[in-house]
């Protein structure tokens, strides 16, 4: 009979070696989904868009390794992180513990994906003060964006599938949905044809 391992605090998670892949979920270290190269493709798209607005607002935009304390035994890495100022992490925290303005999460089609990013993921980043939640599925073709209210709940701010959006939270920031499904589209079939010819 194995042992149940030993509760972890979100300062052991911070500390863990970068090779250490997980988010913690009520002190126990969860396995997070494997990303495919459509996911880490749509990452890098969104990220090159976010990284420049921020950077106009003196704000910061990081990656998938940024871990964010979302409860006393709780800890996320969201796909994409903005913060803006006041509300800057240190350069060299390995825990963050102030509130991003947004976060974005690329959905996976696996059905325990589905669930933690749109019920418990919605749940830590209200509770921790995220003020955007993004849900950016690439095979629905489609973009949420969630605005926390005065009751600590997130209501539902902007859904597209397409077009050029504008986008709530993010003032001059418009999205071209239609490019990014474009670029999809087009690696997919480059795919099929390079196949095809082997």
């Amino acid at each position: 009979m194995s042992e149940r391992p030993k509760p972890m605090t979100l300062e052991e998670w911070a500390a863990l070696d970068e090779k250490v892949e997980g988010e913690l979920v009520d002190g126990a270290l969860e396995e997070e989904e494997m990303p495919s190269v459509l996911h880490e493709a749509v990452v890098l798209w969104l990220g090159a868009i976010l990284r420049v607005w921020a950077r106009r607002r003196r704000g910061l935009a990081t990656g998938s390794e940024t871990k964010l304390a979302v409860g006393s035994r709780r800890g996320r890495k969201p796909d994409l992180s903005v913060f803006l100022p006041p509300a800057l992490p240190a350069p060299s925290d390995t825990l963050v513990r102030v509130p991003a303005h947004l976060v974005v999460e690329i959905a996976s089609p696996r059905p325990r994906d589905v669930r933690c990013d749109r019920v418990e993921k919605l749940t830590d980043y209200a509770h921790v003060g995220v003020r955007y939640y993004w849900i950016v599925d690439p095979h629905l073709r489609s973009l949420e964006v969630y605005e926390l209210s005065r009751d600590g709940r997130y209501a539902v701010a902007l859904t597209a599938g397409h077009g050029r959006v504008r986008v709530p939270g993010c003032p001059g920031l418009m999205l071209d949905l239609g490019a990014l499904w474009d670029e999809v589209d087009e690696a997919e079939r480059e795919y099929a044809r390079a196949t095809r010819r082997h």
